[in-house]
């Protein structure tokens, strides 16, 4: 489990954020917490292949595989889809920072995978809460 330090650090250091499991619904979490960060300087992309065009200022895409670097991966999907999200991380011809599960959603097995490529991992934790909290 990472510290509040190690919270503070990657939510600092890092200002790309691509949204596995995108909403376009202003009422949904993997809606308005990108949205949120969007509005703190973050450059976010949706990834859903139910997304078509703009979605919050830049353009959706329908898979990993067309994510161009960013340095954390925020996943809003199921925790029955991790692992095999984790294999589509670890098949990019780059690595993000940072995977980072969204609130409720944990899979220790992936969680394993991705640490063990480099890539550091959140699990149980909404992005948003936490940056208003250590970051303001």
């Amino acid at each position: 489990m990472p510290t509040d330090g190690d919270l503070r650090r990657i939510l600092t250091e890092n200002r790309s954020v691509a949204v596995l499991g995108a909403k376009d619904s202003p009422h949904e979490a993997a809606f308005y917490v990108p949205a949120y960060l969007r509005q703190h300087g973050w450059r976010v992309v949706g990834v859903n292949p139910k997304l078509r065009g703009d979605w919050l200022g830049a353009p959706a895409l329908a898979t990993l595989a067309e994510l161009g670097p960013v340095d954390v991966i925020e996943i809003f999907r199921r925790p029955e889809f991790l692992l095999g999200h984790a294999r589509e991380i670890l098949a990019l011809p780059w690595k993000p920072r940072v995977a980072w599960f969204q609130l409720g959603i944990r899979h220790d097995e992936a969680a394993a995978r991705l640490r063990a490529a480099g890539i550091e991992v959140v699990q149980d934790r909404c992005m948003m809460p936490e940056h208003r909290r250590l970051v303001g």
